[in-house]
């Protein structure tokens, strides 16, 4: 479950990148020249941590970023969502920390964003102390709960992060379907209203369907919804719906599939019945003439293909046309 679990979040992220710090750490935002770009480097993330992995990873991201100060340098930011409470966190952050550094030998700013459900969990700070030893380091952490008291201020912001954190808290609160399906329905009418551009809304639902799952029936008559509300936009997104299409085309190949199959056997049986209908009857003719022909009718009726071969095999051994007509009638 972890790569369903964190894809929607990668993509985002990957999508908003610029947008991400300006929710969340706008004072970071302000420091970076974004008109340079910023470069992800999630092949290199994983190659430097497969060998430090401490616990769980979720939506890690690194990128490398310019500086608003004209210094011909860069730093290294490394992103990570966390989903759950875990006694470890603070130990992986600064061990990530430490392993992005030495490959580098940069400047890394490591920042959190808490997903889960527990208020007290919140890790931002690693320390070890032994007699005069001391090690510390402290992160920025944001906690998603924290906004639940913010909806009028998330509905009126256009950062696409706080229909992202809407979303989150609103998808959380639901306990039923028919409360996430009317999640659902209002975040899509947001979509709409705000007027976003057509990338923008495919990417932003598919996190908004991501989080409202919904049982078939439901799901379906939520697509019809969207349909009719975005009449006349083009929508190619992958969302549970067209899932539940895929699923069912695959159920239908997978029948025709059985059906193929089961139709050229049954083809091959009938192929070999034809042949033996005709081996007896011309056994039948040989040994015992013209009379024989009065089975033949009853002969033909029968498409047992193991009955068939007794019967051939019968005609080797019987002594009269009497004794054979016994077998057929099973006497």
């Amino acid at each position: 479950m972890a790569d369903e679990e964190d894809s929607p979040w990668k993509e985002i992220l990957e999508a908003y990148f610029p947008q991400f710090f300006e929710f969340f750490f706008p004072e970071i935002h302000r420091d970076i020249d974004w008109s340079r770009g910023c470069e992800l480097l999630d092949v290199e993330l994983e190659r430097i941590l497969r060998d430090a992995a401490v616990g769980k990873r979720l939506a890690d991201k690194l990128a490398k970023v310019f500086l608003r100060s004209g210094e011909e340098t860069w730093i290294l930011i490394h992103v990570e969502v966390q989903g759950y409470s875990e006694a470890d966190f603070p130990e992986r952050m600064f061990v990530y920390n430490v392993k992005i550094f030495l490959h580098y030998h940069r400047e890394v700013v490591s920042l959190a964003v808490l997903t889960d459900d527990r208020p007290g969990f919140r890790p931002e700070l690693y320390e070890r102390r032994r007699g005069r030893f001391e090690l510390l380091m402290r992160y920025p952490v944001v906690k998603l709960l924290d906004y639940k008291d913010k909806i009028a201020e998330l509905e009126a912001d256009p950062n696409p992060f706080a229909i992202v954190v809407l979303a989150h808290l609103k998808a959380r609160e639901a306990r039923t379907d028919e409360e996430r399906f009317a999640v659902k329905m209002r975040l899509a009418r947001m979509l709409y209203e705000r007027g976003y551009e057509r990338k923008d809304i495919i990417r932003l639902f598919r996190f908004i369907d991501w989080l409202t799952w919904l049982p078939e029936p439901l799901a379906i008559e939520a697509h019809n919804q969207i349909v009719e509300l975005f009449e006349g936009k083009t929508m190619p997104y992958v969302t549970q719906i067209e899932r539940i299409v895929q699923e069912r085309r695959e159920e239908i190949e997978k029948a025709k599939q059985e059906w193929r199959e089961q139709g050229h056997q049954e083809g091959l049986a009938q192929g070999v019945a034809q042949g033996l209908h005709e081996a007896i009857a011309l056994g039948l003719e040989l040994r015992f003439g013209k009379e024989a022909s009065r089975l033949l009718p009853r002969v033909e009726a029968l498409g047992d293909v193991g009955r068939l071969r007794e019967l051939k095999q019968a005609l080797l051994r019987v002594d009269s046309f009497s004794e054979f007509e016994a077998i057929l009638e099973g006497r």
